[in-house]
């Protein structure tokens, strides 16, 4: 390989190339992609939870002025795969749940679409509905695997018997709150086909995942199915898989031949079709020694999935890895209920497995008379408990200790209850996080040389995290060259094959391959090509990935206020201290991290979507009624970073800071909140009912 320049790009403060487009309103986004005489559809939805509807009343919408066609399923196309459930849309009048599509209404005006759509009647066969998570359900089973394929019950010696000679205990039942993703763009299509070939622009995470999803579901080539986005308003997972706008938008499109449609779902239908966190029961038991060392270690969660097409959240696998212990077990028990399709958000599984056990290692803490970061230290394992492996780097006791310094940790009182100043009590808490260093195989980068500068084409999509900035920062080290000599070309599958954004392995996965094709780029024609060379790579195995466990790891601090009177919590300060490997970028990277901390805050003191069990309807299913925290719930955000060597990941050394942010948050602040005023809360999000009959 030809020697490279030194690196110039990496690491350094750069603002994102996106970012005069957006807030200047030229970036084009899936709904406004430009198109001639678009017509806009609007989705007919069911009113009952479950039953078959028996008779569709078109009539009254067809006849108004500027509706084009009505659809349903009586009259839709066949789709030439109906093997995800999810994606068979009007195929057959069975509504599996509340909210599930009947007709779709395709007008001339998005207007004429909505009110046409209010004009669509349906008569049903009620049959009776079943909406309700509980622990003691006779019909909780066990999934072949959880998300994406990890065992769904893992042993490691006698967790029960390490319980019993255990000498100290901690066994409690936590709860997480069903979640909706929301993010500020909805989920939204612009479809249209031209002699056989459908283009879609789509608000995605992955645009040959949902090529490859649309053929499948149309019997068309991989071909005949072009996907462009250029741009994202967020997805924190919800648009890492195809849901069902995207299908109906497509064949919307082929009923009208000619003609694009545009289909954006209302933020109420986004609580219905576009995917949520499950909620969770998770029931925690520790034992440990007198001098804090963990002897056993149990978690058994319960939650629930679709019955139409099942997700297994991974919430029990964190525990696996995270502290040592010799004895350990956990398990994953579903219930199937006739609600829409769970899916994933910000980092699914260690996100919601993370709270249970990080809450009950500050009540073991506590029973111990232990400072809750020494307990942690004290059960730092040497390899990975689970499968024995090395880890890659394991920077979790400097996360601890580094933030402790940072945030004034050893001015902490231990005693619960006992800081007051007027009204308000005060208190701290700590959480760890985790988050797996992914690089997922199965992207292509090309490299050319054209009108003086690189050209970098790949088919990823920049959700908002800020792959239009890093990836020619990554191009730029690799070959040698400053960044600005860099153009990134995505969001479109008309450039190679590109992994889905997600699972914070976008960078890993990407960047690989745009190492590997600068490499070839330069063996082939050095550092003075001629216009028009290019160059190739595909993301390189990593036999590293067989020989060590690979993590990022942090820590989070959380002060918090509680109104002894009320019951309101304010949080003045929310640190984070993590080691995520090399930083690309300090500016997008802080960014993220920042913002996976405010998820974590909603998480615990807002976020739930609250289920009426008669109807089978999220009630709350607007940002009205969904609270989400903003500027004003948090004084003093901070997230930092260890500078950290991990030569296995990937030729970069990067490991994702995308979602790791939000995993230790709520354990932090409900940690906190027990410090402040002496009462655990086990259940989110930490509400006024929660705390008041313990503080009055």
């Amino acid at each position: 390989m030809t020697e490279l320049l030194e690196p110039r790009a990496i690491g350094t403060p750069t603002t994102r190339r996106d970012g005069p487009a957006k807030v200047t309103g030229t970036a084009p986004y899936a709904f406004e992609a430009p198109a001639d005489r678009p017509l806009y559809v609007h989705p007919v939805q069911a009113t009952i939870a479950r039953g078959r509807c028996t008779r569709i009343a078109t009539v009254a919408a067809e006849s108004l002025g500027g509706v084009v066609r009505v659809i349903t399923p009586f009259t839709a196309e066949r789709l030439a795969s109906t093997d995800d459930a999810e994606l068979a849309v009007l195929q057959d009048p069975e509504v599996p749940f509340r909210g599930h599509v009947i007709a779709l209404v395709v007008a001339e005006t998005p207007e004429t679409a909505r009110h046409a759509a209010e004009l669509v009647e349906a008569a049903y066969d009620v049959e009776p509905h079943d909406v309700e998570l509980d622990v003691g359900r006779s019909d909780l089973y066990a999934p072949d695997s959880v998300n994406p394929d990890f065992p769904t019950d893992t042993a490691q010696g006698d967790a029960d018997a390490g319980l019993e000679r255990a000498e100290v205990t901690v066994g409690e039942t936590y709860e997480t709150a069903m979640q909706h993703n929301n993010p500020l763009e909805p989920h939204a299509t612009t479809a249209l086909w031209d002699n056989g070939m459908l283009t879609l622009w789509d608000s995605t995470q992955g645009v040959h995942p949902v090529r490859s999803a649309v053929a499948g579901v149309f019997g068309l080539p991989e071909e005949k199915v072009r996907v462009r986005c250029p741009y994202v308003g967020g997805g924190f997972g919800s648009k890492g898989r195809p849901h069902a706008n995207v299908v109906l938008a497509a064949l919307a499109a082929r009923a009208v031949p000619g003609r694009p449609v545009k289909l954006a779902l209302t933020r109420q239908q986004m609580f219905v079709l576009a995917g949520y966190r499950t909620p969770t029961i998770q029931r925690v038991r520790l034992g440990a020694d007198r001098d804090g060392r963990l002897r056993a270690l149990r978690v058994d969660v319960v939650e629930q999935t679709s019955r139409i097409k099942e997700f297994a959240e991974q919430t029990g696998v964190p525990a696996r890895m995270m502290y040592a212990a010799p004895n350990r077990a956990t398990s994953h028990r579903l219930a199937a209920l006739d609600v829409p399709v769970p899916s994933w958000m910000r980092a699914p599984g260690e996100c919601p497995g993370m709270f249970g056990p990080e809450v009950a290692m500050d009540e073991l803490a506590v029973a111990l008379g232990m400072d809750p970061i020494e307990l942690r230290v004290r059960n730092e394992p040497g390899r990975d408990p689970e499968n024995g492996r090395p880890f890659s780097s394991r920077n979790l006791v400097a996360c601890l200790r580094t933030g402790a310094e940072r945030f004034g940790w050893a001015e902490r009182d231990p005693r619960p209850g006992v800081r007051r100043e007027g009204r308000w009590l005060t208190g701290t808490g700590v959480a760890a996080s985790v988050y797996p260093a992914k690089r997922s195989p199965g992207s292509t980068a090309l490299i050319r040389f054209e009108n003086g500068r690189y050209a970098v084409e790949i088919g990823a999509a920049d959700l908002g995290t800020g792959a239009w900035t890093i990836l020619p920062q990554i191009a730029a080290d690799a070959l040698g060259v400053p960044a600005p000599d860099v153009e990134v070309r995505i969001g479109d599958t008309g450039y190679p094959k590109a992994t889905v954004a997600g699972g914070s392995s976008g960078t890993a996965s990407w960047g690989a391959a745009i190492v590997a094709a600068a490499e070839a780029f330069r063996d082939k024609y050095g550092s003075d090509p001629a216009e028009g060379a290019e160059a190739s790579a595909d993301t390189p195995e990593n036999p590293a990935e067989e020989e060590y466990s690979m993590y990022a790891f942090g820590a989070q601090f959380a002060e918090v206020r509680v109104d002894a009177d009320t019951g309101e919590i304010r949080v003045p300060r929310l640190w984070g201290t993590f080691a995520a490997g090399r930083i690309v970028n300090p500016l997008t990277a802080r960014s993220q991290l920042l913002g996976g901390m405010t998820m974590g805050l909603s998480m615990a003191l807002f976020e739930t979507s609250t289920m009426d069990p008669r109807t089978g309807h999220v009630v709350n299913h607007d940002l009205a009624g969904y609270h989400i925290a903003t500027n004003a719930d948090v004084g003093d955000l901070r997230a930092d970073w260890l500078d950290e060597h991990d030569p296995h990941v990937n030729p970069m050394g990067t490991k994702g800071v995308g979602e790791i942010g939000i995993v230790g948050t709520a354990a932090a602040i409900a940690n906190a909140v027990h410090h402040a005023t002496g009462v655990r809360v086990r259940k989110l999000p930490i509400t006024l009912d929660a705390l008041l009959p313990a503080l009055t």
